[in-house]
């Protein structure tokens, strides 16, 4: 491509639809580029969650705590459940497997190394589960419940609100009567 200051001949501005033409095919250019880098991260995230198939196949079907699926945004993402992920760091090659948590977002594991990213994940399973059993333990119920307040209880403090209350403004009718107003 020629400059349009070195031209031969008398020198010509480049006109604004040949600048536009010319910022749409470098465009096209990077968004193949970028097409190729997010192709490449879902490829290695695809690795990842088979190598993440054994693990997964153990968890009993009765435990509904993951749900595991690559997600195709701008930032693609192996989801373990709905508070941690594995996505992919700058290079494209380590995977990060991060965790949401009311504070932010905290750094599980990284490594460049598949089989790190499921050692950690499998640990993170386990963790996970083991929080689930403590959470469906069941306190016991009591064998004798507590008795409810007696009813004359009650009545005996409402009768005793009402007397003080009279006196009150018995008190008060007397004090204002004394005075004249």
């Amino acid at each position: 491509m020629t400059d349009a200051h070195t031209t031969n001949g008398p020198e010509r501005p480049m006109r604004l639809r040949d600048a536009l033409r010319q910022a749409r095919i470098e465009a096209a250019g990077r968004t193949g580029v970028v097409v190729d880098l997010r192709d490449a991260e879902v490829a290695r995230l695809e690795i990842l969650s088979e190598a993440l198939d054994p693990l997964f196949n153990e968890i009993p079907d009765r435990i509904d705590l993951f749900d595991r699926g690559i997600s195709q945004g701008d930032t693609p993402r192996l989801w373990i459940d709905v508070v941690a992920h594995v996505l992919m760091g700058r290079d494209k090659r380590l995977y990060r497997f991060v965790q949401d948590t009311r504070y932010g977002r905290i750094v599980l594991a990284e490594s460049h190394d598949t089989d790190a990213i499921v050692k950690a994940v499998t640990d993170y399973v386990a963790r996970r589960m083991i929080e689930r059993e403590h959470a469906m333990v069941a306190t016991p119920m009591p064998i004798d419940p507590p008795k409810p307040a007696k009813p004359r209880g009650r009545a005996l403090s409402f009768v005793l609100g009402v007397v003080v209350g009279m006196i009150a403004l018995f008190g008060l009718a007397l004090v204002v009567a004394q005075r004249g107003f």
